[in-house]
């Protein structure tokens, strides 16, 4: 999915086009993001969510879509955080000549990349949801761990783990009420945190300032 902005009224005076070739579990953000601040000069292209699920395949999905979009765009940047790849995606990234946005993994964004490692330790044993995977518990966790087939397995996967973390990006009380039920399916205590949009909204002003130039 490619998602391209309004045209600037003048384009003799547009800055060169960007292309964010994303998660498409950061989507709905990023589009917010950019729209709220009117870079149109960003278009985005967001990679399957389902990636999540078998992040050895990330680095060659980002290549490929590397490959088919490099010629219409005078920059590409990687909004990906490592995600699993244990650092392919980054050497596959300075492979292509293309930048990538440094991280741990999506989730990490919105709880902010300092702060989120400043937790590290105390909430080694949390598991955590965005809105995106909160929507999507079913697909992107109950199922693709075969709990719907197998719900004994919750105990194994799940025995080093106290606390389920919700961070959110808006303040939707149908979204908190799924997500206390998501702990509770998995058995662990509910925490909810507000993040908003963390740490993507500078990230994208730094994308927008740096294009322009």
């Amino acid at each position: 999915m490619t998602t391209r902005a309004e045209p600037r009224p003048d384009p003799g005076s547009a800055p060169p086009r960007c292309l964010m070739l994303a998660c498409g579990a950061l989507a709905r953000e990023l589009l917010a993001i950019r729209d709220a601040n009117g870079w149109s000069h960003l278009d985005l292209h967001c990679l399957p969510a389902e990636l999540h699920l078998r992040p050895e395949r990330i680095p060659d999905a980002v290549e490929t879509a590397v490959r088919r979009h490099r010629d219409g765009y005078d920059r590409i940047i990687v909004v990906y955080a490592d995600c699993g790849t244990g650092g392919l995606l980054q050497a596959r990234c300075a492979e292509l000549g293309i930048e990538m946005i440094p991280g741990p993994h999506c989730y990490a964004f919105f709880d902010g990349l300092e702060a989120h490692a400043a937790r590290a330790e105390d909430e080694f044993t949390a598991f955590y949801l965005t809105d995106f995977l909160v929507r999507q518990f079913d697909a992107f966790v109950w199922r693709s761990m075969g709990l719907d087939r197998h719900p004994e397995l919750r105990d194994m996967y799940f025995a080093h783990y106290e606390r389920l973390i919700y961070l959110a990006q808006t303040d939707d009380p149908a979204l908190d009420a799924k997500a206390a039920e998501a702990a509770a399916r998995l058995g662990l205590r509910y925490e909810r945190r507000a993040t908003g949009y963390g740490d993507l909204p500078a990230v994208l002003a730094q994308l927008s300032s740096s294009a322009s130039q």
